[in-house]
């Protein structure tokens, strides 16, 4: 009898070898019949007890992972992680959450949301999860999700520990959809000068693209800094609609072209909403796929101008094929090109570890402190719609280059960020003085404008610091840099109103969103 793995790879056999999807030769054919034969074998004569479904599915990802870095093989926990972020919902209670010291603390709920709603409020500790506890090293940000998500209409029973209240609360949680947004933050820099933070080109990207414009035009806008600095990317649609807004009629979005995918091009329509405003689009290392592709076909047109580093450089296009056990194979079927022609995609023919290792090396070779550190042969180069010379070959290089501040990130500094010592001043500082914050601080504009670090607050952070294992020399002033200074303030800045007040406070010491000012100034 075959069993339920087996029938999970005849199904993904048949997606690739029947009905002519895929024209194969007789060999192809022969190495699957191999193939099978050695799972039977295994299956039959192996000295012990076989898993089947554990090396069915190690089979199927080291096989796609031979092809190229991006084709991937997904079981069906990782399918539905992968795609709630661009679904732009998930079902479950509706709180942002952090561990504390082993400790589950509620950092807001979701505005209207199920916990919302109920009445749990930002600074609760919630010690209990239907009758589980929810605190020691042993409950992880996984374990709660679990406990947290499920169906919408399903209960979830937990008991609080509130600053305030002598006894533990419970609350019962009725789970309903909630939404991730793709848009983080979109505030208003000066009276003509817009910013719009967008980490994922998700199903509901447009939407919130559209109410954020809406906004900043009510608001005076005339210039835009779209921030696409570590935009891993999303979905291809949403990308050309995006690209559509700030291109006129009748222009080359991008093309895709594949060994079985005959050119398949996307042109802009008449309905861009921002079709002739200033525009600077900021990319880094981080920005990748969907990012490149808008980021390309401004730049190959002149729309706009695109600053910082030379971006991820993905441009091969994946489709998702559906198996019966809700995994999913994410195979490569073309590659993307910007209008001039350039191919986004960097080299991949050293294997994958080596293709993931390429952000580290540039940053070794120099690449992200001096552009001419990198060298682009004449083979790779390209013109712009007003004759300016692109490159291919692996990513977009901006029109201005920023490079890395080295200077910025000293050794304390390094430490500090990486132990998260301004989350944790800040979780440390709302759970004590939130009251006192908002009655002096009321709008995030007081906020913004006047709150300052004081002695007392300086001397905790470098107890805190103490006691993550960040030594400072006794000798060294206790003295905090201005990167240090703005992520403090900008970690207690969103967690007393939004992510909008973390972004206008964290950009003033970004290098890249300077340089836009500037450009646009000149």
């Amino acid at each position: 009898m075959i069993n339920k793995v087996f029938k999970i790879l005849l199904l993904f056999v048949a997606l690739f070898f029947s009905n002519n999807i895929y024209s194969q030769s007789i060999e192809a054919k022969e190495q699957l019949n191999k193939f099978s034969r050695v799972f039977q074998t295994i299956n039959y004569y192996y000295v012990d007890t076989v898993n089947n479904e554990k090396i069915i599915e190690e089979a199927l990802k080291a096989m796609l992972k031979e092809l190229d870095p991006h084709s991937a093989y997904l079981d069906a926990e990782e399918t539905r992680a992968s795609n709630e972020p661009l679904q732009g919902n998930f079902e479950g209670i509706g709180i942002q959450f952090q561990m504390v010291e082993d400790t589950l603390l509620v950092i807001s709920p979701v505005a209207g949301g199920p916990s919302d709603k109920v009445g749990i409020m930002a600074g609760d500790k919630i010690l209990e999860i239907n009758n589980q506890v929810a605190a020691g090293k042993t409950v992880n940000s996984n374990w709660i999700q679990k406990q947290l998500r499920g169906p919408k209409g399903t209960t979830v029973d937990v008991k609080i520990l509130r600053k305030g209240e002598a006894d533990l609360l419970d609350f019962t949680i009725t789970r309903d959809v909630i939404p991730v947004y793709s848009i983080d933050a979109r505030y208003m820099i000066d009276k003509e000068i817009g910013y719009i933070k967008l980490n994922r080109f998700s199903r509901t990207t447009m939407d919130e693209f559209h109410e954020a414009m809406t906004n900043l035009r009510n608001d005076g806008m005339k210039k835009l800094i779209l921030d696409l600095r570590n935009n891993s990317g999303g979905f291809l649609d949403v990308a050309i609609s995006l690209s559509d807004e700030f291109l006129p009629d009748g222009k080359l979005i991008v093309y895709t072209e594949g060994r079985m995918n005959p050119r398949s091009e996307a042109n802009s329509t008449s309905t861009g909403t921002f079709e002739n405003g200033d525009l600077v689009i900021l990319i880094n290392e981080g920005s990748a796929s969907a990012s490149e592709i808008l980021a390309g076909a401004i730049q190959d047109w002149d729309r706009g101008t695109i600053v910082g580093r030379r971006s991820f450089g993905k441009g091969l296009v994946q489709r998702p094929f559906n198996l019966q056990d809700s995994s999913q194979v994410r195979l490569t079927i073309a590659r993307y090109y910007t209008p001039s022609g350039r191919c986004i995609q960097k080299p991949y023919e050293d294997g994958s570890e080596e293709y993931f290792k390429d952000i580290s090396n540039r940053l070794k070779h120099g690449e992200h402190i001096n552009q001419d550190s990198i060298s682009f042969p004449d083979s790779l180069k390209y013109y712009t719609a007003s004759g300016r010379i692109v490159y291919g070959g692996g990513g977009i290089m901006p029109d201005v280059f920023v490079p890395y501040d080295s200077t910025m990130y000293d050794d304390f500094t390094k430490k500090f960020i990486s132990k998260s010592i301004a989350n944790k001043f800040s979780l440390n500082l709302m759970e004590n003085s939130r009251k006192d914050l908002l009655k002096k601080y009321p709008d995030k504009k007081s906020f913004i404008n006047n709150y300052e670090l004081s002695d007392k607050d300086i001397e905790k952070i470098f107890e805190l610091c103490d006691e993550n294992g960040i030594v400072v020399d006794e000798d060294t002033p206790r003295k905090l840099s201005p990167l240090v200074e703005a992520q403090l303030k900008a970690f207690i800045g969103r967690n007393l109103f939004d992510t909008d007040t973390f972004y206008e406070i964290i950009n003033k010491v970004e290098p890249e969103f300077n340089t836009a000012i500037q450009i646009f100034k000149k």
